[in-house]
C-alpha cells in the first residue's frame, strides 16, 4: 500500500510484448476510441477508462490483466482501481503506447476499436 492505495505492479513494453506472444496476459487499452484508432497494440481490448468496470473485464478470470494508455497515467489508475476492487491480477504497462513505440514494438495504425470479449 502506498498512501492508502494498493501498489500497482508495472511491466515494461518489452515484457508485455513477450508475454502477449506467449498468450500469458490480457491487454486492455484504456484510451479513448479516437486515440486507439490512431495507433493500437494488436490484441489489446479497448475499454476506455470512463467505462471501466473492474468486475466486467474481458479475458480469463484469474489471468493477469495489463492496462495501457498513452503515457502510463490512466492505465496506472485503471490498475489501481482494479486492485482496490479486489482483483489481484492487475498491472500497468510502464510508459504507455509512447514507450511501446519508443521500444520499436509493432503498432497497428488505424486499427479502430478492438472487439470486446
Amino acid at each position: 500500500m502506498l498512501f492508502g492505495r494498493p501498489r500497482v505492479p508495472e511491466l515494461s513494453p518489452a515484457e508485455v510484448h513477450d508475454r502477449l506472444q506467449r498468450d500469458e496476459l490480457t491487454l486492455i487499452d484504456v484510451r479513448e476510441p479516437h486515440e486507439h484508432a490512431a495507433a493500437a497494440v494488436a490484441g489489446a481490448h479497448l475499454v476506455p477508462l470512463g467505462a471501466l468496470d473492474p468486475h466486467a473485464l474481458p479475458g480469463v478470470p484469474g489471468r493477469l490483466v495489463v492496462f495501457l494508455c498513452a503515457s502510463g497515467q490512466r492505465s496506472a489508475a485503471a490498475a489501481a482501481r482494479c486492485l482496490a476492487a479486489g482483483r489481484a491480477e492487475a498491472a500497468n504497462m510502464r510508459g504507455g503506447i509512447h514507450a511501446w513505440r519508443a521500444a520499436g514494438l509493432p503498432v497497428a495504425p488505424g486499427a479502430g476499436p478492438a472487439p470486446r470479449r
